[in-house]
């Protein structure tokens, strides 16, 4: 038997068929490093038109989670997509680095006695932090994160910090700050006043308790309303889940338009009459278990205005007054008011001139000289208060009830509203609110309800609590004047003249001088301000930190990127302060994504055992089969992570692989720069092909620039399954490996493969970066260092009918043809399908499309022998699917000899002596011209 392998152009290639990716991508990025990738993509992309993503800082504290990972993975996806369309699109890391976490870090490390000397500890904190930093960069870079990872920007570097006074300057300028004594959500535990996005609610038991609060002068509440009057003591009953809060009691609050009735029952101890909202007092008269009682007299809120009322535990009055945050919504209808410990009850409080107490310091505990509960913490004072109301007959009903209270979201501890002197940028005192929602209906918003959402928030936002009370931070470098109040009338001056010592110091420079060194002589009469900045602030500013400054950068931004809880976090905390900068948004767009949660939709819990680490998937699969995870997936919603769900993602890697090293293995002995044939040269088959990639390549670079990364995948995926696995490179193998190498027939075929090889690359490698990087140094031709130096590839077009052939036809023919095949193959008449004869009965259209491929069709079909025929003359017996109208098939085992080289049943096998194992159209292909191929 003659071996005939040499005369075959078998498939070649050293790019392996096993990703071996955990192994693999380290390898790669170290000498991705050692070349400068990041620094000559940008000497390759200078001059071009630049797309801005700005990067959420991340917190320095911990290792990255999933969350973490799929929020820089999009990033990069988006960042090299830019890239490929022919932008310079840079990508600067940035880290927030001051805050409480880091502060109790270093102090659960160092001790509480280590914030006794300010410098070492702020030092200690930023050691902490740089440690954090290098921990987190290494696992972003090891997700394949392309960027300028050895020159991030930090909100602890002196620079930033510097810009940050900066741009707090031109807020006060612009008229946007003001020093305030209102009520903030306080947390105990941090010593603090806490931003509205540092707030995270939760559910808490507290008591829920009913009280009496006695009318002053009944007659003149009598006089006041539409009734007969009753018997009884005559009070009016307010509800609240607060006890704590009554010692700085100042109104009970009505709503004006609301419905009041005087109820009279008897609750064991002799009538009574207490006022509630009319529609609740049926629902009051069951909670306190009343079974009878009467309407003795009617009136609207705004009847009892002014109304003077008994504290129900100390000896002083408390007016009536009216505002719209009373509802029917549970209660009484009746708001006991404390302006020190609430926003609405402080607004309200203003408005009527009542007094701002705040008995509570800053612990929790009842400040010395707090009438009957001095020195015990709110919480525990609770139950005090309930049993003197009880024995001073004025609790109504007392039961606990759970319900959504405020937290700290570093120590998920309940936190408390009290009234501090805090600073405060005003959302309206300039305009900062309307031109805020202004600047909000100029952005694209991804999805596009992110837009309603940030603009509910921002409209009713209370004003901004900027100030807090700790070590680790950017300072509110202000001088008060200790009688006036106001702000040193050089502000501007004395502010930038400290971002030019904390340029050299860091925030040292601020905290360590005393006022004299900034005023001189003038220190006598003001105060240093030794509050910092919210850190929401730091990052907030990132916008005039960063992209203003840095020289790749610029602002605004094309796109901020971050997870759905932004909206009342970074993105909003940027949008604030760029509009109270320079009236205008930080941002052109902003993309929101969905939280992980696993398989069975359930939240990431390492008390639940759920908990997918980033690090464990790319040291077992690679940060590639992990990229490919959050392409795939529709991040709008929630994304699912589990062990399951990445396998079958490996699995989809592998087909992706296996296909891409197909094409480079054909390509084997192809040089672009000589053996390309033109469009209109190349077979049928091949054109098509071409155009399905062309097609293709318009829904991707529309994906990439809508940010649907799972359309990609998709399609990519479909069009490596269906029509190139499926059909196109299955059809092509008989030509590839068996006409001469240097054959039109093999040449088209390899141009085909060449340039769809350079299209898939870039669809994939902004996805699959490693692997596409790796490939890329496979394909044949002169080509940049990288895959990133290149943009979207132009697939050549023909300008020959490609319609000569209906391939989709032909491969819905193929589909019918390889179901019946399949049927007898399990029958074991037939074991490939080039041992088949078919023959295929077709109604005049489809017939017409089949017999304009000729002896070829079989090369469609893959099998021996193709017959077409008309449908009239189908045997009863034929097979025929539904899915293909018109078409009737019938196969049988082709009864020739099989040829050792192509492998297809012909009856010329044997004819030549010489070549007694072959077919004719082999002998010609291996002793002569070679053959002559038009379609497929």
């Amino acid at each position: 038997m003659t071996d005939y392998k040499s005369t075959l152009n078998l498939p070649e290639t050293d790019f392996p068929m096993r990703g071996n990716l955990a192994q693999r991508e380290p390898e790669m990025l170290k000498r991705w490093e050692d070349e400068d990738r990041y620094g000559k993509l940008r000497a390759h992309c200078e001059g071009r038109e630049k797309f801005i993503l700005a990067d959420g800082p991340p917190y320095a504290n911990g290792d990255i989670h999933i969350g973490h990972a799929v929020n820089k993975i999009l990033k990069d996806i988006v960042v090299k997509a830019r890239t490929l369309a022919g932008f310079d699109a840079p990508y600067i890391p940035t880290w927030d680095c001051h805050g409480l976490p880091i502060e109790l870090a270093v102090e659960k490390k160092l001790g509480k006695q280590a914030k006794g000397d300010a410098r070492a500890f702020r030092e200690a904190c930023r050691k902490f932090a740089r440690e954090q930093v290098e921990r987190q960069r290494v696992d972003f870079q090891r997700l394949g994160v392309t960027g300028a990872w050895d020159k991030p920007y930090l909100t602890m570097d002196p620079q930033y910090e510097a810009d940050e006074i900066r741009g707090f300057a031109k807020i006060i300028e612009n008229g946007h700050l003001y020093k305030g004594y209102k009520p903030v959500h306080w947390c105990m535990d941090c010593g603090s006043a806490l931003a509205e996005a540092e707030v995270e609610y939760q559910d808490k038991t507290s008591p829920a308790i009913d009280v009496r609060f006695p009318v002053v002068d009944d007659e003149e509440l009598l006089r006041r309303l539409d009734g007969k009057g009753g018997e009884g003591l005559v009070s009016v009953a307010i509800w609240t889940t607060t006890p704590w809060t009554l010692p700085a009691n100042q109104a009970v609050a009505l709503n004006a338009e609301i419905d009041y009735a005087l109820v009279e029952f008897d609750a064991g101890h002799g009538p009574e009459r207490v006022l509630f909202a009319e529609e609740l007092a049926g629902n009051a008269m069951q909670r306190y278990g009343i079974e009878k009682f009467t309407i003795v007299g009617r009136a609207k809120g705004a009847a009892l205005e002014g109304l003077k009322l008994k504290h129900p535990f100390y000896d002083r009055e408390v007016p009536v007054i009216l505002g719209e945050h009373v509802t029917l919504e549970s209660g009484t209808g009746a708001v006991h008011t404390a302006p020190g410990h609430g926003q609405e009850d402080f607004a309200v409080g203003v408005e009527y001139g009542l007094p701002l107490e705040n008995p509570v310091g800053g612990n929790g505990v009842f400040l010395d000289g707090t009438e009957l509960f001095a020195g015990e913490h709110v919480f525990k004072a609770n139950k005090h208060i309930v049993e003197v109301l009880q024995e001073r007959g004025m609790l109504l009903h007392h039961e606990s009830l759970q319900h959504s209270y405020p937290h700290c979201w570093r120590h998920k501890t309940p936190l408390i509203f009290r009234a501090t002197p805090q600073w405060f940028i005003s959302m309206d005192q300039a305009g900062l609110r309307e031109k805020a929602r202004a600047e909000i209906r100029k952005v694209k918003w991804t999805p596009s309800w992110g837009e309603s959402r940030i603009d509910a928030m921002v409209e009713g936002r209370p004003d901004w609590c900027i100030s807090r009370q700790r070590s680790w931070g950017v300072p509110i470098a202000l001088f008060v004047h200790k009688q006036t109040g106001e702000l040193h009338p050089r502000t501007s001056e004395l502010l930038e003249t400290v971002a030019k010592l904390v340029e050299k110091d860091s925030v040292d420079a601020w905290f360590e001088r005393d006022a004299k060194d900034f005023l001189g002589e003038e220190a006598e009469q003001y105060e240093k301000v030794t509050d910092i900045l919210d850190v929401w602030v730091d990052s907030g500013m990132l916008h005039y930190c960063v992209l203003e400054k840095h020289p790749q950068l610029r602002a605004p931004a094309d796109l901020y990127l971050e997870g759905s809880d932004q909206h009342r976090g970074w993105f909003q905390s940027s949008l604030l302060t760029s509009v109270a900068i320079r009236d205008t948004a930080p941002y052109k767009g902003v993309l929101t994504h969905g939280f992980t949660v696993d398989a069975k939709g359930r939240k990431m819990s390492k008390s639940v055992g759920n908990v997918v680490a980033p690090q464990k998937v790319v040291n077992a699969m690679g940060a590639d089969v992990l990229r490919l995870w959050v392409a795939a997936t529709d991040y709008r919603g929630e994304i699912a992570v589990s062990d399951e769900i990445l396998k079958r993602t490996a699995d989809s890697y592998r087909r992706l692989r296996n296909t891409l090293r197909f094409l480079l293995a054909n390509l084997n002995g192809f040089d672009p720069a000589t053996d390309c044939v033109v469009p209109g040269d190349m077979l049928s088959l091949d054109r098509w092909v071409l155009e399905q990639a062309r097609a293709l390549q318009a829904t991707v670079e529309t994906a990439y620039e809508n940010y649907e990364f799972h359309v990609i995948y998709q399609k990519v995926h479909n069009f490596c399954v269906v029509d190139l696995g499926g059909f196109y490179l299955d059809v092509i193998k008989d030509r590839q490996y068996t006409t001469q190498a240097d054959s039109l027939a093999r040449r088209s075929c390899q141009t085909a493969l060449y340039h769809t090889a350079e299209a898939m690359l870039r669809w994939l490698a902004p996805i699959l970066s490693f692997t596409m990087e790796e490939a890329w140094e496979y394909l044949p031709g002169e080509r940049a260092l990288s895959v990133f130096m290149s943009e979207w590839y132009d697939i050549p077009g023909s300008a020959k009918d490609v319609t000569d052939i209906d391939w989709e036809a032909v491969l819905h023919v193929r589909q019918v043809v390889s179901r019946l095949l399949e049927t007898l193959r399990k029958e074991d008449v037939i074991g490939s399908s080039l041992d088949a004869e078919v023959t295929l009965f077709a109604d005049d259209t489809l017939r017409e499309k089949l017999d304009a491929l000729g002896d070829e069709l079989r090369f469609a079909l893959i099998t021996s022998y193709a017959h077409v025929k008309p449908a009239a003359e189908r045997p009863k017996d034929a097979f025929h699917d539904t899915e293909v109208e018109g078409l009737w098939v019938t196969a049988k085992r082709a009864p020739f000899e099989k040829c050792v080289r192509c492998w297809h049943r012909r009856e010329d096998v044997g004819a030549n002596d010489e070549h007694s194992e072959l077919c004719g159209r082999c002998i010609e292909n291996v002793t002569g011209a070679g053959e002559t191929r038009r379609f497929s």
